[in-house]
C-alpha cells in the first residue's frame, strides 16, 4: 500500500510568496563556497546538503491524500486544493485511473475547494463515488459549486456520479477496507482507517484530541492500537493549541503523546499552520522528534507530511 499527499496545509491555500522565494534564494547564496561550484556533482552534493526547510517545501495545498492500493481506482481522502494537483496527474499516470473513492473528513471549504477543479469529475468516462457519514453529502458538494459561488453547477458534471452515506459497516473494495472513526472537531470530523489486509494506515485531520481518544476501550484499540502509519492534525505548538482551545487542531506534542500510547509505528505531522513558513514547520518537526526521545519511549518514527510525497506503508 503506497500514499500520497496532495495537499498538507491547513485551513487556507499557502502558496510560497514571492518574498519567501527571494528570501530562500538569498540564504542558499550565503551559504555557497567556491569549491561547491566547481563541477556538477560538487552543485548537487552542495543541495543535497541543504536543509529541507531551505531547498524545498512543505506545500500549499490543502488536505488531499491518496491510497494506492489497486491499479484498477483511486482512494483519496479530502477534496482541498491538493485534490486539483492529483486530478492534474493523471494525465501522465500509467495505467489509466477511470474510479474514484473519495471519502470526505468534514465539509469546512479547506477540505472541498478542490472539488471544482477535478478533471475526471467532467470526464463522462470516470466514476467517483463519494463517501461520508453525514447523509446530507449530496446537498452539501452540490452548494458549493452552484451559483453565486460557481458557474458550472455539480449536476451538468459529465462523469458517474454516486453518493453514499456511511454506516457501521466498512466500505470494501477489491483488496482494500476503510473504515471510520468520528474524532473532536467544530461542526463535526471524522477520520478513515485505510487497510489492504497487511497494513493499516490511518488519516485524522482536523482533530482536538481529548481524553476519550486515549481511553483504552474496545473501539479505541481496535481502531487506533499499532496503525502502521498516522497521519494526525499537529497545527499547533502547545502555546497555541492551549489559547485556541476548541478551535479543533492538536499540537505536535499531543500528537507526539497520542501515536506513542497507541504504539503507532509512524506518526505524520499533518494539516500545517498556514501562518507557518517551512523553517517554523520544520522546526516543529524537530521539536516533536526531542520531546518524543525525552519521552524515554522507543519504537515510534515522526515525520513531516511534505506535498508531493509518497510513502509506502
Amino acid at each position: 500500500m503506497k500514499v500520497k499527499f496532495w495537499g498538507v496545509r491547513g485551513s487556507i491555500p499557502t502558496p510560497l510568496t514571492p518574498n519567501a522565494v527571494r528570501s530562500k534564494i538569498a540564504t542558499v547564496l550565503q551559504r555557497v563556497k567556491p569549491q561547491d561550484l566547481e563541477s556538477a556533482e560538487s552543485r548537487e552534493r552542495f543541495l543535497a546538503q541543504l536543509p529541507n526547510w531551505l531547498f524545498g517545501t512543505a506545500g500549499g495545498n490543502t488536505s488531499c491524500i491518496e491510497v494506492f492500493i489497486h491499479p484498477s481506482y483511486s482512494i483519496i481522502l479530502d477534496g482541498g486544493s491538493g485534490l486539483r494537483e492529483l486530478g492534474n496527474s493523471l494525465r501522465i499516470r500509467e495505467p489509466k485511473v477511470k474510479r474514484f473513492h473519495l471519502f470526505f473528513s468534514h465539509f469546512h471549504w479547506d477540505h472541498l475547494q478542490g472539488i471544482p477543479f477535478f478533471p475526471p469529475l467532467f470526464d463522462p468516462e470516470c466514476q467517483i463515488d463519494c463517501y461520508s457519514p453525514v447523509k446530507d453529502l449530496k446537498s452539501i458538494l452540490e452548494g458549493q459549486m452552484n451559483p453565486p459561488y460557481f458557474p458550472v453547477p455539480l449536476s451538468y458534471a459529465p462523469s458517474k456520479l454516486s453518493f453514499h452515506q456511511l454506516d457501521s459497516s466498512p466500505v470494501r473494495f477489491d483488496g482494500g477496507e476503510v473504515y471510520w472513526k468520528q474524532m473532536n472537531h467544530p461542526g463535526g470530523c471524522y477520520s478513515y482507517l485505510v487497510t489492504d489486509g497487511k497494513s493499516r494506515v490511518i488519516y485524522a485531520t482536523d482533530s482536538e484530541l481529548t481524553q476519550k481518544d486515549f481511553e483504552k476501550n474496545k473501539e479505541n484499540t481496535e481502531y487506533f492500537a499499532a496503525a502502521d502509519a498516522l497521519i494526525l492534525d499537529s497545527q499547533y505548538t502547545l502555546g497555541e493549541a492551549v489559547e485556541k482551545y476548541n478551535w479543533g487542531h492538536s499540537s505536535f506534542s499531543l500528537a507526539v503523546d497520542f501515536a506513542a500510547e497507541w504504539n503507532i509505528k509512524r506518526l505524520y505531522l499533518f494539516h500545517h499552520e498556514p501562518l507557518y513558513d517551512d523553517k517554523k514547520i520544520y522546526n516543529n518537526l524537530q521539536s516533536a522528534r526531542w520531546y518524543y526521545r525525552h519521552l524515554g519511549k522507543s519504537g515510534l518514527e515522526i515525520f513531516l507530511a511534505e506535498e508531493g510525497e509518497e510513502i509506502e506503508i
